[in-house]
């Protein structure tokens, strides 16, 4: 019998960055040439998309 296992992967991250967008695109290449280097293991994986999103931590947060 199939069955179909849908995943999620959450993480944060810190990085120096000038801004969020420059902070995005820090991870972004990251993760890009990770994946590009393992493109086999994400497609059996049948990843579909990576997304993420910077921001300043707030007061509550440890930096």
């Amino acid at each position: 019998m199939k069955y179909k296992v849908h995943w999620l992967i959450d993480g944060l991250i810190e990085v120096e960055a000038d801004d969020t967008d420059n902070a995005e695109k820090l991870v972004k290449n990251k993760l890009e040439n990770y994946i590009s280097n393992n493109s086999k293991f994400f497609e059996e994986l049948g990843a579909k998309a990576v997304q993420g999103q910077a921001y300043l931590p707030g007061k509550d947060e440890k930096i």
